[in-house]
């Protein structure tokens, strides 16, 4: 095993441990980590010396900061299939963590983004610290909140998944346990002691009972969430069916709270505003499955527009955070043109 690998594997004991290994890069997750990482999940879920996994990051800023946005853009600026089959291949990824029979531990200790939320959100056990920033910022790059956003979002307490699907709003440690994202919060010093516990475990017949109570030895109270005081203004004006309805809401409100949000919601792509929001409500009624498929659909649409490499110029690129959207403003995006971006592909569906 080298250790100048993007993603490295190892099993200590009965754990399966997977390490996203660039630092430099936040951890951002590229293609062949996205096919390696699927790969191993297919392997060890069959394996029987192996009974949980654990996902980590290395360094101490990310677990992983997202997708490899930057080749993403040069490709599909180009013109080549590097989009199409970064995205294929991670949602595929991201259906396997969903589908994973055994415990699947995330250590999301630091900031998790993205293709990060993907390889993270979906597992049995995920860990907040107090070093834990997510976000889900894609509606500010021309992008929706993919990676499965379309079935964990809509199942966040009250219209917090509307919400954080809009706006790209952070959270940290509290915040993310609250919202569901995570589910124990351990201080980043015990990580290590908790990964040591766990390997060194022989695993009853009930592995995910195991887990459970490991990690209830380590777990501490996050304390108060701050996302909680602006829950029933959330929920007021999130609770609408479309972006229109909800900048009302917010700008009828007149708070301080409102009108940020609501500037915010103004300076992102009016497509991705409306493609997000009927997203959100869509993937409320579906199972998992039937969401990934939805996103891949609509990514491949986007992939062939325009907002996105604008957006990803804008806020990553030239990083001069002006984009000029196309269409400019939600009157311009009419509800057959969102509708176009759920509609069928001529090659079919996602295959799960």
């Amino acid at each position: 095993m080298s250790e100048d690998q993007e993603i490295l594997f190892e099993q200590k004991g009965q754990l399966g441990v997977i390490t996203l290994n660039r630092p430099k890069a936040l951890n951002a997750l590229t293609h062949e980590m996205a096919i390696a990482l699927d790969q191993k999940l297919v392997d060890w879920a069959s394996d029987e010396s192996v009974q949980a996994v654990l996902i980590k990051g290395t360094g101490e800023k990310a677990f992983c900061a997202g997708g490899d946005i930057v080749k993403l853009y040069n490709e599909g600026k180009a013109g080549g299939d590097y989009p199409f089959r970064f995205y294929h291949d991670e949602y595929l990824c991201n259906a396997r963590v969903k589908h994973f029979p055994k415990p699947y531990i995330a250590f999301i200790d630091g900031i998790v983004m993205g293709g990060g939320v993907g390889v993270s959100v979906h597992g049995s056990h995920r860990i907040a610290t107090e070093r834990t920033l997510f976000a889900m910022p894609e509606s500010g790059i021309g992008l929706f909140p993919d990676v499965g956003g379309t079935y964990f979002l809509p199942r966040c307490p009250g219209e917090l998944g509307m919400y954080l699907g809009l706006t790209g709003a952070r959270l940290k440690a509290a915040d993310t346990v609250y919202a569901g994202v995570a589910n124990a919060y351990i201080n980043s010093a015990n990580l290590d002691g908790l990964e040591q516990s766990l390997s060194s475990m022989q695993f009853s017949a009930d592995p995910h009972g195991d887990v459970d109570q490991m990690i209830a030895v380590f777990a501490e109270d996050p304390g108060v969430a701050p996302i909680a005081e602006n829950r029933t203004a959330i929920d007021r004006h999130f609770a609408h069916n479309s972006v229109d309805d909800i900048l009302a809401s917010l700008e009828e409100d007149g708070s301080d709270w409102a009108l940020k949000n609501a500037a915010s919601l103004r300076a992102k792509s009016p497509t991705s505003m409306k493609v997000t929001c009927r997203q959100i409500r869509e993937g409320a009624d579906k199972n998992f499955d039937e969401c990934m498929k939805l996103e891949w659909r609509m990514v491949n649409r986007i992939i062939k527009g325009v907002d996105f490499y604008e957006g990803t110029r804008a806020v990553v690129i030239d990083k001069d955070q002006s984009p000029v959207w196309s269409p400019a403003s939600l009157d311009e995006v009419s509800e057959e043109d969102v509708a176009q971006y759920f509609a069928p592909l001529e090659a079919g569906d996602l295959d799960l």
